[in-house]
């Protein structure tokens, strides 16, 4: 696990190119293992940022547009929705451009313009408000940072990879906000 989230740091540090030459099944899953635990560690660490805003009165976190979109949806519908379907139109669309590029540095650029986007695109969750704008870098830090994992897999496994991996993620969170309801 720390082999992974070292490789992970390090290639978010100077994203490159090039898919890992190991194909072995059992190998690809336990790495996308360990980037599934990473991801929901990430947001675990995280989210006291999320309590103090909240706290602070700074960002209403009720007004949502998910909760709003999904209230009138079984657990089924929003499970599917959000582990399935959104994960294969955001990875499709966020994160198989970025092999086009395969020059190094027009490589490394796209790498964190889509993962930028995809992380900002995100803040139309939320009512925008001075605040939120204000705050926007805090409040998509968890897409920013979970799109940087999605980038990796996708990069080194395929895109296929990354809707799994980004599938299990939502899926996890969905899971456990209906355990906590």
């Amino acid at each position: 696990m720390k082999e992974t989230f070292n490789n992970v740091i390090s290639y978010l540090k100077n994203p490159i190119p090039g898919e890992d030459p190991n194909k072995n099944a059992g190998y690809r899953i336990k790495i996308l293992f360990h980037l599934f635990v990473i991801s929901i560690a990430t947001s675990i660490i995280i989210t006291p940022l999320f309590s103090l805003i909240q706290e602070l009165q700074l960002v209403d976190f009720e007004t949502h547009k998910l909760e709003e979109m999904f209230k009138d949806m079984s657990f089924i519908q929003i499970l599917l929705l959000g582990s399935v379907l959104t994960p294969i139109l955001e990875e499709t669309f966020f994160r198989a451009p970025i092999t086009i590029f395969v020059k190094p540095k027009s490589f490394k650029y796209s790498f964190y313009i889509f993962t930028l986007i995809f992380g900002f695109i995100h803040i139309s969750n939320f009512e925008i408000t001075t605040n939120v704008l204000l705050l926007s870098p805090i409040l998509i830090l968890p897409q920013l940072l979970v799109g940087g994992y999605f980038g990796y897999i996708r990069v080194k496994f395929g895109l296929l990879w990354a809707m799994l991996l980004h599938g299990s993620y939502n899926g996890f969170l969905f899971l456990i906000s209906f355990l906590f309801e």
